[in-house]
């Protein structure tokens, strides 16, 4: 797997996650390098600076020390005291063992100990401790030791971590700003997703207005003169169908009344038959190109719709309710156009009692989607030719013909439906041995 993959696995995969990482990555970095260059550079320089100043005042304590007579030392050390803020004590007699580093020393430790050990030189020894937060210099002396305690504001920076704090409540701050702003040019772009979304669900987005950045803008208004195009084209159709249908149905309705009229005889029963196919097929064909728009999506209980349309196409049938079975959770609220899944529906349960002895619906809901399986057990559809059986007014030649006896825009047109909610269906082989068709609709 090549870096690239590995890095993408672990980014958001939403633009505001994104776009936050773009932009409090590099404030981490440059906190990091300001850290370093802080701690590990800035601050050595400035401690061994301070540390040398100190070195030089003990150097000088100690001279004077050992040039100073003792009557006059008392004096000597009340004076530094005051003026340089040290506390010095003389320890008559003893001497300082050799310094010995300890393995706990902090930066400022290592760095005043070698200061020292350059100021008083090789021939003299000293030792350097803590005593809270002073530092305890002990120093070889002509007659004794001279323990200075040093204040640890004249020997470090005091509290350096302060300004590593000021600098990441500050770069916090910064971040909270800007994750405001970066909200706020995000949000237009998630209302176009989730009206495109809609739109191309079947759904009414009626109150979608463009804002936001310019480029978010001209997409937005992009989107709406799309829609207004579609619902524009879907319109003129729908009313130029209404007037076809008006104008075919009038005559084929004077040759039905006509045939009525005659006395009976089989040659105009067989013409009575032709006119009701006619009348069918006409019905079907208007149906495929209307593709049922002028209908709005409502919140509809799927499992009820499913129910009473498979027991309603079942009782048209001959035997149809013992040859039929549905399985559905008690209400599935799914915002659908009812009508037009109801026409689906019933498309795709006849094909089904037309060619199987058994008929299986089946009602799944998940998170996303839901799942409309209807399945039988008759002779079923070579995977290769499962795609051709959708093709409008195609008719397979096989021995399973699923639109048989009809206009051969069943499956056209139900695949029309379920694409116009946003979902699809697919055809596969059944557990029961003949065609499992499947409708999946958007949640």
């Amino acid at each position: 797997m090549s870096v690239g993959r590995f890095v993408k696995r672990f980014l958001p995969r939403g633009l505001f996650g994104r776009s936050f990482i773009i932009l409090i990555a590099p404030i981490v970095l440059l906190l990091s390098i300001l850290t370093y260059v802080f701690f590990e550079r800035e601050l050595d320089i400035t401690t061994r600076s301070l540390a040398r100043d100190v070195a030089a005042d003990v150097v000088l304590l100690v001279a004077l020390e050992d040039s100073t007579p003792a009557l006059e030392r008392d004096g000597l050390r009340k004076l530094t005291a005051q003026q340089l803020r040290y506390h010095v004590i003389f320890h008559d007699g003893e001497k300082v063992a050799a310094n010995a580093p300890s393995a706990g020393m902090t930066t400022i430790d290592r760095a005043l100990d070698d200061v020292i050990a350059q100021q008083v030189g090789p021939g003299r020894h000293f030792a350097t401790s803590r005593t809270g937060d002073d530092f305890n210099i002990k120093v070889d002396a002509k007659d004794g030791v001279l323990e200075v305690i040093v204040p640890r504001a004249r020997a470090t920076v005091e509290q350096p971590d302060v300004f590593l704090a000021w600098m990441t409540a500050a770069a916090l701050f910064l971040v909270l700003i800007a994750v405001q702003f970066l909200r706020g040019q995000v949000r237009p772009i998630e209302r176009l997703a989730l009206a495109a979304e809609a739109f191309g669900k079947g759904r009414a987005v009626p109150d979608f207005k463009p804002y936001g950045a310019t480029e978010v803008r001209r997409a937005a208004h992009a989107f709406i003169t799309m829609r207004e195009r579609i619902e524009r084209h879907v319109g003129q159709r729908t009313e130029m169908l209404a007037g076809v249908s008006h104008d075919l149905k009038t005559p084929l309705t004077r040759m039905k009344l006509a045939v009525v009229m005659m006395p009976a005889n089989p040659e105009l029963a067989a013409i009575a038959a032709d006119l009701d196919e006619m009348e069918h097929m006409l019905d079907d064909y208007l149906a495929f190109a209307r593709g049922e728009g002028g209908e709005e999506s409502a919140v509809t209980d799927l499992a009820a719709l499913v129910r009473d349309t498979a027991s309603g196409v079942a009782r048209t049938k001959p035997g149809g309710p013992a040859r039929l079975s549905v399985t559905a959770p008690e209400t599935a609220p799914v915002s659908v156009k009812p009508a037009a899944l109801k026409r689906c529906l019933t498309n795709l349960i006849d094909n089904a009692f037309k060619h199987g002895r058994q008929v299986a619906v089946t009602l799944s809901c998940g998170t996303r989607w839901a799942d409309i399986a209807v399945e039988d057990d008759g002779p079923g559809i070579p995977e290769a030719r499962r795609e051709e059986a959708f093709r409008p007014f195609h008719r397979l030649d096989e021995g399973r013909n699923l639109q048989k006896g009809g206009s051969g825009l069943g499956l056209a047109i139900a695949r029309d439906i379920a694409r116009a909610h946003g979902g699809d269906i697919t055809l596969d082989q059944s557990g029961m041995g003949g065609v499992k068709a499947v409708i999946r609709l958007p949640v």
